[in-house]
């Protein structure tokens, strides 16, 4: 936890930086970050050739400009002046010399509009990789899926798609303040890391885009992600097997598909999802507010020690959900049941309105009922009026102030 706290000063040290000295200019004539930053071990991405036209393939100069920055004998900062650089698939991959690599982004990055470019990308379009100690800093990524979601709704024979910027094997992770705009797939991916703040994250997406999370998280520790807004086409925030210690806070979602803990329940052998938190969380007209969701089949999985505080909603459609039935077209479950764990939920301090009638619907597995589960202080209504809830195969207790139908 001491890393996470260091972790959180060393980003507010930065942003103090940037905004009190303001930026100089290179002999490049592009803005370049405050003299005395990161020990003037500054890498300027033009310096090797990089194009800010949004046309030229600016590929080969940030691979350059990472293996200069991942060589260094120092802790090295590569600066990504203002302007639009064409990226295709792009890994920045570790270990590193140094015990830092500090990535400040200026600019825009943009994906090629031809999706087709990223199709033999192994689903990643910028990935870092094997690196510890990494802070991504500010700047916009442009996907530009719109085009590969047409093909993927057309029903042709479409490539798998690219996740935006993906970090596998990475400790010791800061982002913050990256705006995200239509990607292809998942916008942020959080894989196999530790010690992990994403903070000030903004991430855009039309409400029809498909699977395009906004942050997934999966074989995971210790991961902290604060004042963030997301509006996209799937969830915006996905928390998958093998996640412990995650801790959301000051969320705005929606559009999207609400906080989903799943779909879990996947694989036989999975490791479970532990101690996670969301508090102080806005949804706006999402499909689901908080949702916990597995497939109706067998697994040694668990969900447990999971609180969701002090959440408001406006006209969600499913604010309260488990579904432990989940069996898309009756295709690789029929007859089955979850065999996940679910235990020790509690929802404190759930207010606001909900588009559907049933505002609280918890569909548990009947070979593995729901235990401890927790309603306390929940005010959910529709038109006006309590909204009614739903329990199968469930065991739960409520307290303090209840508008609401409980079946609990």
């Amino acid at each position: 936890m001491a890393s996470v706290i260091g972790y959180t000063f060393f980003v507010i040290i930065i942003m103090m930086t940037l905004l009190l000295l303001g930026t100089t200019t290179t002999s490049h004539g592009a803005a370049a970050p405050p003299y005395g930053y990161g020990n003037n071990n500054i890498i300027n991405v033009i310096k090797f050739g990089a194009k800010p036209d949004g046309k030229t393939d600016s590929t080969e100069q940030f691979k350059m400009a990472w293996n200069s920055a991942c060589t260094s004998i120092r802790p090295a900062t590569i600066y990504v002046p203002k302007g639009r650089y064409l990226l295709k698939y792009t890994n920045f991959r570790g270990p590193c010399k140094n015990n830092k690599v500090t990535f400040i982004i200026n600019g825009t990055l943009v994906a090629p509009y031809d999706y087709n470019e990223l199709a033999n990308s192994g689903g990643f379009w910028i990935l870092f990789n094997h690196v510890d100690n990494l802070t991504v800093i500010g700047g916009n990524l442009d996907a530009q899926g719109s085009a590969f979601w047409d093909c993927r709704r057309s029903g042709k024979n479409c490539p798998v798609g690219a996740r935006s910027m993906t970090f596998n094997w990475v400790n010791n992770l800061v982002i913050s303040g990256i705006t995200s705009i239509n990607s292809q797939l998942s916008h942020i991916v959080i894989n196999t890391c530790n010690n992990v703040i994403v903070k000030n994250v903004r991430i855009i997406a039309p409400d029809q885009s498909p699977n395009t999370d906004g942050i997934h998280v999966e074989h995971s520790k210790w991961v902290n992600i604060t004042g963030t807004t997301i509006r996209t086409g799937d969830d915006c925030i996905s928390i998958g097997d093998a996640t412990f210690n995650l801790f959301m806070d000051q969320i705005k979602c929606g559009p999207g598909h609400g906080v989903s803990i799943g779909s879990l329940a996947k694989e036989m052998e999975e490791e479970g999802v532990a101690n996670v938190s969301l508090r102080n969380a806005i949804f706006y007209g999402s499909d689901n507010g908080m949702r916990i969701k597995s497939w109706a089949r067998a697994s040694k999985g668990f969900v447990r020690n999971i609180l969701f505080q002090d959440i408001t909603m406006f006209n969600v459609q499913n604010p309260i959900i488990i579904d432990q039935n989940y069996c898309p077209n009756n295709q690789g479950c029929p007859g089955q049941t979850s065999g996940i764990e679910i235990s020790e939920v509690t929802y404190k301090n759930i207010h606001g309105s909900s588009a559907t009638s049933e505002a609280v619907t918890f569909d548990c597995s009947a070979s593995n009922p729901c235990q401890g589960i927790k309603l306390h202080d929940i005010n959910l209504t529709y038109n006006n009026k309590a909204a009614t809830s739903s329990c199968n195969n469930i065991r739960g207790t409520t307290s303090g102030t209840l508008v609401l139908q409980s079946c609990l």
